[in-house]
């Protein structure tokens, strides 16, 4: 069988393609070759490596500078508006009321008549007691007249020492049985005086339980007060702190020495309202008040103590009973360092945080905390400007180049315009740029 011509080319190409693969691999290297040879694998992934390494990108981060300010130490605790005065009601004499002069939840003055009874016997007791009066006052005078006459008969020999000393005797006695009808007659004016209920203080009544017609007992404490009465102003507002707070408590509450009278601690009512930013007026205008008791024991099955505060309430913002959260300025510290507490890093009993060096670079410093409020916190080891990072300093290692820029922390949780303006002046952005990355956190 004859081949064609284009399969016999075809075979002659394949032929000298095989026979040029054959001699090439099966060449010897000329003498030079090692120095030009490729390097082991291990040399040249060792090269990739610090190639790679010298020419990684810096590592963007968020900083903050650590700022020098007066911080105040406080305690924070949940309380109750309780009333400093409460006073239960209760008639004192049996009678009917005549009439209620109030509704429920006035507000009265001291003074201010609220109820008024059946006065018509308690008024003839007077009456019985004032003409007792007159009829004894009567009956000592003429015993003085008689005693008188004794006395000049006596001066005579008229009569015997012993009527004279009878004569005196009667008078004496009268003036006694006239003393005894005055005490009754002020007894009874006392008892007619509890026919009008006054109004021992200034307060709000709560809700009153008799109506005109009503009988009621007197002198009985176990009985139905007819109405209670609140002072509203000022209130107080009372909390417990754990006792491990009582001793940083009383060594604010003792005087200087050289100083005679103690410092009034200040306290501060967070309102719901305000603690939420619904209520601007309570927000704008916080409610302020003096610590004003500190118990003289510490509840052993709690581990607390009692402590209460007073505030002025002449707007009747707060109610007995009414559920608040209070705070107390223990102390201040004075020029302390802080930084956001997002940039602590925590490794067992050691605390650290990252700071920008002069180079750009991570530099690792450990830190002392101290006092925390909010998101910031009170340190030891830093310096008032440093540059702190507070976001991505997890994938950080000291000596890693940084790309820093102003960390978005929100003005509302302490960071503001001067914290922008802090950081910008850290990282070198704009405080303009600064402030407008804070603002839109």
């Amino acid at each position: 069988m004859r081949l064609k011509p284009v399969a016999l080319s075809t075979i002659v190409l394949l032929s000298l393609a095989g026979g040029g693969w054959y001699l090439q691999q099966h060449k010897k290297p000329s003498p030079g070759a090692d120095s030009a040879a490729p390097a082991s694998p291990a040399s040249a992934a060792s090269g990739a490596a610090g190639s790679s390494s010298s020419k990684s990108p810096p590592q963007t981060v968020g900083v903050m500078a650590a700022r020098l300010q007066d911080v105040p130490v406080t305690v924070e605790a949940s309380g109750t508006v309780a009333s400093l005065k409460t006073v239960d009601l209760r008639a004192q004499t049996s009678s009917v009321v005549r009439e209620v002069l109030i509704k429920d939840g006035d507000t009265v003055r001291r003074g201010q008549v609220l109820f008024r009874f059946d006065d018509r016997p308690d008024r003839a007791n007077v009456e019985r007691a004032r003409a007792q009066l007159a009829r004894d006052r009567a009956s000592l005078a003429d015993a003085e007249r008689q005693y008188k006459r004794a006395q000049e008969l006596r001066a005579q020999n008229f009569i015997a020492p012993s009527a004279l000393d009878s004569s005196q005797a009667a008078v004496e006695a009268q003036r006694a049985a006239v003393q005894a009808d005055e005490a009754a007659l002020r007894t009874a004016e006392l008892s007619l005086g509890y026919n009008e209920l006054r109004a021992p203080m200034d307060g709000r009544v709560g809700l009153i339980s008799v109506n005109p017609g009503s009988l009621v007992q007197g002198g009985s404490a176990a009985a139905t007060p007819l109405l209670s009465i609140v002072q509203m102003n000022p209130i107080g507002v009372s909390f417990n702190l754990p006792e491990s707070q009582l001793a940083s408590l009383l060594a604010a509450t003792r005087a200087a020495p050289g100083e005679k009278n103690p410092p009034a601690l200040d306290a501060q009512l967070l309102m719901p309202g305000a603690r939420g930013g619904s209520d601007q007026a309570a927000k704008e205008q916080p409610l302020k008040g003096k610590l004003g008791f500190v118990d003289n024991l510490v509840d052993s099955s709690t581990g607390t103590i009692k402590v209460r505060a007073e505030f002025d309430n002449s707007q009747q913002t707060l109610w007995p009973g009414q559920y608040v959260r209070i705070r107390m300025t223990l102390r201040t510290i004075k020029d302390a360092v802080v930084v956001p507490q997002a940039a602590i890093i925590q490794r067992g009993n050691e605390r650290s945080v990252y700071v920008v060096g002069a180079d750009k670079a991570a530099e690792m410093r450990p830190v002392q905390t101290r006092y925390p409020f909010g998101d910031w916190i009170v340190v030891e080891g830093l310096k008032a400007g440093d540059s702190v990072v507070v976001e991505g300093k997890q994938n950080l290692r000291p000596g890693t180049p940084l790309k820093p820029q102003p960390a978005q922390l929100n003005p509302a949780q302490g960071g503001g315009k001067r914290g922008a303006a802090a950081a910008a002046a850290a990282s070198g952005v704009p405080a303009s740029a600064s402030a407008a990355s804070a603002a839109g956190a």
